[in-house]
């Protein structure tokens, strides 16, 4: 089995304790961890669930990684239990295994490419009241999620918007929450560049991280997202009628 070095398998760990709100039992963190490394094919994974030496291997090098972050002050480990500190929060922000962004060049950014983060979060707020939906920005660790009544305990669409590089992270959380209840999942991203990027990215990861959502989520641009949100805004006056339930 081609293990991969400890060095690599910290910023997947930083990914996941973002993706879990900053958080998580290390016993919860082997399974999912294994998924960030495409060369462990799908035998090795299942030997490795189940619990036989490769477990063990696998386990080691993970508490290797983990005393690592946790002497970079990456993470704070106490009785079993991981915690990304800020310091892991703004490595895992600044760092992506294999996606740069637009956004995160030090050009500057015109446009609808320069739409901030906020921005995007309320066109997308504003899109989902227009479309008969609960929005919620900041629910949990999501940018945006939309219910389809204000008491469902579902998130029926999840929106992760993407203005700098750390591309897995976003994905892990849309992970997270289709598995979690079949959410509709959304990346937003800077540019059309970057949405093919992305697009690319899901699907050469067929055997990844990510292969699970590939077919569920929706990658958009800022530009895409504007359009949408000026089209039916025009028309805010009509959708009431035509969408009455």
């Amino acid at each position: 089995m081609a293990y991969p070095e400890v060095a690599r398998i910290e910023l997947p760990i930083l990914q996941e304790l973002v993706a879990t709100g900053g958080a998580e039992d290390v016993r919860f963190l082997y399974a999912p961890l294994i998924t960030y490394f495409p060369q462990l094919d799908e035998k090795d994974i299942h030997s490795t669930l189940l619990g036989n030496g490769h477990h063990r291997r696998w386990r080691r090098l993970v508490q290797r990684a983990g005393r690592a972050l946790d002497e970079k002050r990456e993470i704070e480990r106490r009785q079993g239990r991981w915690s990304i500190t800020p310091r892991g929060r703004e490595r895992a922000g600044e760092e992506s295994l294999d996606f740069p962004l637009t956004g995160s060049s030090a050009q500057p950014v015109t446009g609808p490419t320069g739409f901030s983060h906020a921005d995007i979060q309320r066109m997308l707020s504003e899109l989902g009241r227009l479309l008969g939906h609960y929005p919620q920005c900041e629910f949990e660790y999501y940018d945006v999620v939309w219910r389809s009544s204000e008491a469902s305990p579902r998130l029926s669409h999840v929106f992760e918007v993407q203005r700098k590089g750390n591309i897995d992270a976003a994905l892990a959380k849309l992970k997270r929450a289709y598995e979690a209840q079949r959410s509709r999942t959304f990346l937003i991203v800077t540019s059309e560049s970057d949405t093919a990027r992305a697009l690319k990215q899901m699907s050469l990861a067929r055997a990844g991280a990510f292969h699970e959502i590939e077919r569920a989520t929706t990658i958009l641009s800022f530009e895409q997202l504007h359009r949408l949100h000026r089209a039916l805004t025009s028309v805010a006056d009509l959708l009431p009628q035509i969408f009455e339930k």
